[in-house]
């Protein structure tokens, strides 16, 4: 097996030379870059990355943990995480929790395991106290949408509050002041607060919105459909309906127009997230964009600097905020 001493003692260099090369950090001159890469490949030279990581103990890799990266969402995070590490040559190993607090932990473990000391973790079911004591044993652990006081500097976030607070103020703003809200059940912090925050704003403009007129529900396309359903069924009246995210959304217009209702002549309809659903439903869905791909690849960035650069990281939070995507969903109340 080549070593870097072969393509060093080659190449006419140091072996540090060579490691510099590789890694793709330190100074090297452009030449001698060339000349070392060109070594490189002729050789068939591929650097050992466990013996890096055992050599300088830890390894240039970065970890994420979610729930499950079949979801569009999720699937963004590692994007945005892949983005960041790629462009300060890490790699990246993924990791399904699958919402149960063990695999959780276990799967932090194996990473740990394999000497990565940079890990982005998804966790809504996780105590605090747990997490304080992961941040405690991994340098590099930064949390994902979801915000820990006493962890602030190491937490990712978005402000559900305002996100609700908006979508029901544009809908207002649009003359609507009969609504329904399609709510998420599962004990997440993000529910609560996106409901909290439409229910702000249209008690500040004196209005309320009746008790049946929320739905709450498991979020899927189908329960979407089924929560529209029961909305429509308890007779309950509303011009403008708000979901806990474009997937509930979707299947909430498409039961509404299954059951003669226009979207949005009849019906306004307005999601969260900005999923690529959203852009290819019909009609295309106003909803707020949730900056997701932006906010891994800021804790990606976050992550590595809290390993590499600690004096430059500083107590400071790292709060998002959504915004509107007009498109085809919502219309104006005839005055």
């Amino acid at each position: 097996m080549v070593t870097i001493k072969d393509v060093a003692r080659v190449a006419g260099v140091s072996p540090s030379t060579v490691s510099r090369v590789v890694r793709g950090a330190g100074k090297v001159g452009k030449k001698c870059r060339a000349h070392v890469q060109s070594v490189i490949v002729e050789m068939g030279y591929y650097p050992n990355i466990n013996a890096r990581a055992l050599v300088s103990q830890k390894a240039e890799m970065v970890g994420i943990v979610t729930p499950n990266f079949a979801s569009p969402f999720f699937g963004s995070i590692a994007s945005g995480v892949a983005a960041a590490a790629k462009a300060a040559n890490y790699k990246v190993m993924m990791s399904n929790s699958s919402g149960e607090v063990d695999t959780e932990i276990e799967a932090i473990n194996s990473l740990r395991e394999h000497g990565c000391s940079n890990i982005i973790l998804h966790s809504k079911l996780s105590s605090e106290k747990t997490l304080e004591k992961l941040a405690s044993n991994i340098d590099g652990l930064v949390i994902i949408n979801r915000q820990v006081d006493s962890l602030a500097e190491r937490c990712v976030w978005l402000d559900n509050v305002a996100g609700g607070r908006m979508s029901a103020e544009y809908l207002l703003k649009k003359g609507h002041t009969k609504f329904a809200v399609i709510a998420c059940d599962r004990d997440n912090q993000d529910a609560e607060d996106r409901l909290f925050g439409i229910q702000k704003a249209i008690s500040r403009a004196g209005l309320s919105i009746h008790p049946e007129n929320i739905v709450i529900v498991r979020p899927s396309l189908a329960n979407g459909y089924k929560a529209a359903e029961a909305l429509v069924k308890s007779g309950v009246e509303f011009t403008a309906l708000i979901a806990y995210n474009d997937v509930m959304a979707i299947g909430a217009s498409n039961a509404l127009q299954d059951l003669g209702y226009r979207i949005p002549q009849d019906v306004s309809i307005i999601g969260f997230d900005d999923s690529l659903l959203a852009q290819i439903c019909r009609p295309n869905l106003t909803t707020m964009l949730y900056p997701v791909h932006d906010m891994a690849f800021h804790a990606t960035e976050l992550s590595i600097q809290l390993t590499t650069q600690k004096e430059a990281v500083g107590n400071r939070t790292h709060l998002f905020m959504p915004t509107l995507v007009e498109r085809d969903s919502v219309m104006s109340i005839p005055k």
